[in-house]
Formats: C-alpha cells, structure tokens, sequence
C-alpha cells in the first residue's frame, strides 16, 4: 500500500513523506498508522528497522493542534541519546510543510538550558530520555498536564535498562492520556506489565519477520583472534568495495583502538562511546550520517541511535553480549529495504556461543575465512 493511498493524512503530510524518499508503506506502518489516527492504542511487536518512527510519528504530526493550543500534546519516550535525536529529526522532516508544528528533544548529556528555551517555545511534541524528563519535571520545566498521547519507542529496551520506574512515574503524571502507543522489539514482561497498568483495548500488531519485511542481510562469520582479527577486518574493509561501514566493539577501550589502529592504516574512522561528550557524539553522528566518515566504530550504546539507511557492511569486532544484542547490531544495515552485509568475528572457544546464536535467530551465516594475503574465501563449516 503506498501512502498516498492513506486516509486522513493530509498533503502536506504526504508531500513530506515523498520529500524523504518514502512511497510505499511498511507492514508495521500499514497496520498502525490508521489505528493510532484514530486514537486506539496500540502495542507493536515488529523488527528493528521496519519503519516504526513513521508508524507513530505521521499520527503524532497529523494530530498536533496548532492553533490556540500553546502546551505539549504528545510524547515520546526512548532509551537513548542517539535515538531520541533520530526520532526529532525524522518528525521533524514529517512536520517540514506543517507551520507551527514544534518539536523538542529532551535527553541526558546536553545543559538543561537550550532544553528549557525549546520547551518556552511551546512544542506540540517532545521526545525525551527517561531520566531527563524526570529532572525537568522536578525542576518544573516542562508541563504535562494536558499530554494527551504517549509513545514508548523500543519499549523493551528502554524497560530493560533499568527505566521501569521512571516511565511509571512519568506515564502516572499524566492525567489528561487518551492514548498510550508501544513499540518493541520483543514483548518482554516488563512491556506486558506497562501494557496491563496503562492502556485498555490495545489493538496488538505483531510483524513478522517474513522473507518480505526481514531486513535482507548477508551474513558472515569469520574465526580469528589477536593479531590476525585486525588484519582480517583491513582485508574486508579494502577488499569487499564498502563505502560505509560500522564496527562494534564492547568496550570503549576497544572501541578507542580500534579507530586509531585504522587511522594510523590510513582509513579515515571515527569512533563513538559512552565517554565522550554529547556534542562530540552528535558531531561524529552527523558526518557519518552525511557520509563524511567511511568507517564509524562503536559501543552498543550506538545501537539503537544509528539510523542511516545506506550503511554498506555492519561489523561485530567483538562477540556481542547476547543474541538480542547481535540482531540489534545488524539490524544498521539494510534499512528502508535495501541490502546489506554482516560479518562476525568469533575466537575457537567462542564456537559454542556462535553456534546458539544460530539456533535462537535461525539466520544463516556462512562461515569466511582471510588468508595471509588478505584473499577472502568462502571456509569448511563450524
């Protein structure tokens, strides 16, 4: 179904939508956007990058009230930094022909002061962290008490980092909600908690990850420790023609020397971590999202902030934690129903782990092998 076949959302909506190169809707925003238009809750079960910021965000700009209505009306709580910038900018781009519809970010790791100015701005909409909103409410900087719809973006993540009490806080200040919409990855028990405590009659919408809509990767494994993993990674960087690429690490002090050992080979990286301060996150995040920078390498807490719909390979250096950590990781590459790459290195005594992952995702990734002289190659089996 394409978006202009969508009733109730205006032109100007519509023409933004075609602005951002979007024509034909996803599954998961084919079944929630006229669900949430007409002010039915939802909780949604679908994959990492199906489209889900569209999903609520053209519902949450087709329903901002511009005229005499100076107070904020919706909001959007996500785990992260990076994601809460993604989600403002995409709704922004969704508002580009909507006058007088605002939108503010509210996160952790930036003065509360451009914060506080944003929000004397009067904003329909606001995406906010968990913690900080908290602060602002605190601080009585932000007004709440005429929010009448509230997003959760990657519920089960954001319940899962230990937020459970602030959203209940958050969503308990909330006395005029109508409308209480979840998106996640998984429907964990926390998520199904928040469900029964705050909404009534939620339509369920589950996508599936069906040949159609699973992001179209192409996976590979690759055994190799010390020395030779460092090599194996210049080897497919230079050889396998990628224009962008992500690596994960799992520690900052990896994730520090990995970008130096590939700058020092003469590969124009970046690196992204917890450590390093908000406008230094954002200012790597946006080259890259502009394609300044080839090759970004990065902690999990890029994870879920990343959303560039051409990144060419995603690399796991390091083993990730979990299975759900790996699924989010590749889940970089081939957004917006392009193709994409993924490689994964594993040390000997990691076999075990890799071939778990196997079973629990029922991926297929096919074990590569670099030669001395850098010749990749399809290897024997694990």
């Amino acid at each position: 179904m394409e978006f202009k076949e969508l009733a109730g959302v205006s032109p100007e909506t519509l023409r933004a939508v075609e602005d951002m190169g979007f024509s034909q809707m996803t599954e998961v925003q084919e079944k929630a956007i006229p669900v949430m238009l007409s002010g039915r809750e939802i909780i949604a079960k679908a994959p990492t990058g199906t489209g889900k910021t569209c999903a609520f965000g053209i519902p949450l700009v087709e329903r901002a009230l511009v005229r005499d209505a100076p107070w904020i009306q919706s909001v959007v709580l996500c785990p992260t930094r990076e994601l809460c910038t993604q989600i403002v900018d995409e709704l922004r781009a969704l508002a580009k022909y909507k006058e007088g519809v605002r939108v503010a970010a509210i996160y952790g790791g930036q003065a509360m002061n451009p914060q506080i100015e944003a929000l004397k701005k009067n904003p329909q909409i606001v995406v906010a962290t968990p913690g900080r909103m908290l602060d602002h409410m605190k601080r009585r900087t932000i007004r709440l008490g005429k929010v009448t719809t509230v997003v959760l973006d990657e519920a089960d993540e954001m319940l899962d980092m230990g937020f459970f009490k602030d959203v209940r806080k958050i969503l308990d200040s909330l006395p005029k909600k109508e409308q209480m919409v979840m998106f996640s990855a998984t429907i964990s028990r926390e998520v199904m908690d928040i469900g029964w405590l705050y909404q009534r009659d939620a339509e369920e919408i589950t996508v599936r990850p069906v040949e159609e809509s699973r992001p179209r990767i192409t996976q590979y494994c690759c055994c190799t420790t010390g020395r030779k993993r460092f090599l194996d990674l210049l080897a497919i960087l230079k050889k396998e023609d990628l224009d962008r690429v992500l690596i994960f690490c799992n520690t900052k002090y990896n994730t520090a020397m990995i970008c130096d050992m590939l700058t020092r080979q003469g590969l124009p990286a970046q690196c992204i971590h917890g450590d390093m301060i908000q406008k230094d996150r954002n200012r790597v995040m946006a080259r890259f999202k502009e394609g300044e920078i080839p090759v970004m390498v990065a902690t999990d807490v890029a994870a879920r902030g990343i959303d560039v719909t051409d990144i060419d390979a995603v690399v796991n250096y390091d083993f990730p934690q979990d299975n759900e950590t790996y699924v989010h990781r590749i889940g970089r590459t081939a957004r917006a129903r392009k193709e994409g790459i993924s490689y994964l290195f594993y040390s000997a005594d990691e076999r075990a782990r890799l071939k778990n992952l196997i079973r629990y995702t029922r991926f297929e990734i096919s074990p590569i092998a670099v030669s001395e002289d850098g010749v990749i190659a399809p290897a024997e089996g694990l």
